[in-house]
């Protein structure tokens, strides 16, 4: 599918394109109100146009960059392909984390937001030793248990391990440099085993904590029933 800029200066999708908003959070249209005129790319023939679009939840501005394809008499044609300026930020429940572990660990979503893989590995590492020093003895066991479920799910090619888990278990000062492909499974790794060790027994103590509370509660309120006294007042 392409995008084309006809010589009246007509901007034509041939598909609607929809992205989680940065701003908002909502998945949504986006809808295009700026874009290059006919006469000043063909004046220029730059190799790469920008695009402003506006987010259809929210209003906010949203702005693209897009190869151009080729030029042709009666329109120009563009690849369907936006590429964000602005990149959508990594969300997390970071209220649940200790004060520590979240510093350390909402500056790597943020390295991961701006392109910043290997920036991003290295504050992998830092956001496990964080959180080895936070949680005690049994941290560095549960750490590698976790990592290794990840594994067992996402059935992830050995090469890939070896290297992730070099970068968040590795004692040695060299840092294995990762690509944007290895980035991307690290983001979900690291996201998943963070929310493992904090959220989820957050969650899961506070809702036993109730549970037991109101099972006590309801307890203390029945009254039982003397059988004896009941039978000796019938005979």
């Amino acid at each position: 599918m392409s995008i084309f800029i006809h010589q009246d200066n007509r901007f034509e999708q041939s598909e609607i394109t929809s992205r989680e908003c940065p701003h908002c959070g909502a998945h949504a249209q986006l809808l295009p109100v700026a874009t290059p005129s006919f006469e000043a790319l063909n004046g220029y023939r730059p190799r790469h146009v920008g695009i402003g679009f506006r987010c259809a939840a929210c209003a906010e501005p949203r702005f693209t960059r897009v190869a151009v394809r080729a030029y042709e008499d009666s329109h120009i044609e563009l690849s369907s392909n936006l590429v964000e300026i602005e990149r959508g930020r990594e969300r997390f429940q970071f209220s649940y984390l200790p004060p520590a572990v979240e510093r350390i660990f909402r500056e790597a979503l943020q390295c991961y937001t701006a392109g910043c893989h290997n920036a991003f590995a290295s504050m992998c590492r830092r956001t496990v030793q964080t959180s080895l020093a936070d949680m005690g003895a049994n941290a560095k066991l549960r750490w590698h248990d976790l990592f290794r479920e990840v594994v067992a799910i996402g059935d992830l090619d050995d090469s890939v391990v070896r290297t992730l888990e070099s970068v968040l278990f590795g004692t040695d000062d060299a840092m294995p440099e990762i690509q944007a492909g290895e980035a991307a499974v690290l983001i979900e790794a690291i996201k998943d085993m963070v929310y493992q060790c904090y959220i989820r027994t957050a969650k899961l103590r506070a809702a036993l904590k109730m549970r037991r509370y109101f099972a006590e509660e309801q307890a203390n309120k029945i009254t039982s029933i003397d059988r004896r006294a009941v039978r000796a007042e019938s005979a």
